[in-house]
């Protein structure tokens, strides 16, 4: 392992240990609720005016769940677990008799009640995290509770589950890719095979579903059947997601010990064929023959290449490290390089111009976990996070 990957690790931990942490816990938070801002502003301001997404609260609990983990943040557990419980107390649906509503305005009164599949894959995740870090039984419940209703309410004959109670387009593999997190994460921090068991019935979605084998590709947007859409949707390919599952199919071998080789390969190579800008900036959106539908760069694309890269590390890829490193060090120059440290960039453009300035809350659960990955590699300790 080279004198510069483990330059990188340092690098990012620090930047999380001594930039991140202390901003957002200084400026993300309401006093008055303890509830978590939306964003940012490119001042370092919290943006006062924006509405919150409710799963920003379950996103920043794992993010600050983890610190404390690691010890980088004593005030980790608190914070945590007042922003799940302020979501219990007052994001709880109405009538639903379970899960989440979707949406807050300024003042953290719900504005949009609907249920959303991707929203409550984090709260299962943030939830699983309380219980493993603190011993919380309450949150395991809870994120029992969560699956049950997904189950009663949004389970789908063709397989995962519908994208909630509101009428939707298309299907979408993004919230099953982190439910197959979020049952990972809870196979982690019980012990329980019948989480292990749920993986495996995502597995089975993606070999026969959002992979398609013969243009080694993931595609996103699916009908009710999961045949792919049949407009333009239907072509859309996620660079940044190919790279994500390539980290997540690399941890479920590791637990389950089936083989995801011919996988983790062909996304990583096909990924950085078609996605990868001359800048190697991750594009957010091309087609399967590397036509550019979206020539933007989201920051979240580059800690997935990274979090990729290291299983190539580890897979033998004698590209990987080079790769690695420089994504790390791309992370610093076009991302994290605001006059207000601990905070970032959110999306570059065409020609890697600053587009989206603000920092948007949900983006540190990334970033985290690029970091906690790249220094447990480091260590020798694959996914330590997760073990």
């Amino acid at each position: 392992m080279s004198v510069q990957l483990k330059a990188a690790a340092r690098r990012l931990q620090s930047w999380i240990k001594n930039d991140a942490i202390p901003l957002w816990l200084e400026r993300g938070l309401d006093p008055q609720t303890q509830a978590h801002y939306e964003r940012l502003l490119p001042s370092g301001a919290p943006d006062l005016e924006s509405s919150v997404r409710v799963r920003v609260q379950a996103r920043q609990a794992f993010f600050f769940t983890v610190s404390a983990s690691r010890g980088w943040c004593s005030q980790g557990q608190e914070v945590a677990q007042n922003l799940l419980g302020f979501v219990q107390k007052y994001a709880t649906h109405p009538t639903a008799a379970g899960g989440y509503t979707h949406l807050m305005d300024k003042h953290f009164k719900v504005v949009d009640a609907k249920q959303d599949l991707y929203d409550h894959a984090f709260f299962i995740l943030a939830n699983a995290w309380c219980y493993r870090a603190f011993g919380d039984k309450a949150a395991l419940a809870e994120a029992e509770k969560i699956v049950a209703h997904l189950d009663e309410r949004f389970g789908s004959v063709y397989g995962g589950w519908v994208e909630g109670d509101y009428d939707y387009a298309c299907r979408r593999q993004n919230p099953h890719m982190h439910l197959f997190e979020a049952f990972l994460a809870l196979y982690d921090a019980t012990g329980d095979a019948k989480w292990l068991a749920r993986v495996g019935e995502l597995f089975a979605l993606f070999q026969t579903r959002f992979f398609d084998a013969e243009q080694q590709v993931l595609f996103e947007f699916f009908q009710n059947d999961w045949q792919r859409c049949a407009d333009a949707k239907g072509d859309v390919v996620e660079p940044g997601h190919m790279m994500e599952w390539v980290w997540l199919l690399d941890w479920y071998s590791r637990r389950s010990g089936r083989p995801v080789r011919q996988y983790t390969r062909v996304l990583y190579e096909k990924g950085i064929a078609i996605g990868m800008d001359k800048s190697s900036l991750l594009f957010d959106a091309v087609t399967s023959d590397g036509s550019v539908i979206d020539r933007n760069k989201r920051c979240w694309g580059i800690t997935e290449l990274i979090k990729a890269s290291l299983v190539q590390i580890r897979e033998g890829n004698p590209n990987a490290e080079a790769i690695a490193i420089k994504a790390v060090n791309d992370l610093f120059d076009y991302y994290l390089c605001t006059a207000t440290p601990g905070s970032y960039v959110d999306q570059r453009g065409a020609q890697d111009e600053v587009v989206v300035d603000v920092a948007p809350a949900s983006t540190l659960y990334h970033l985290i976990v690029a970091a906690v990955e790249l220094i447990d590699h480091c260590d020798g300790v694959y996914n330590d996070l997760y073990t």
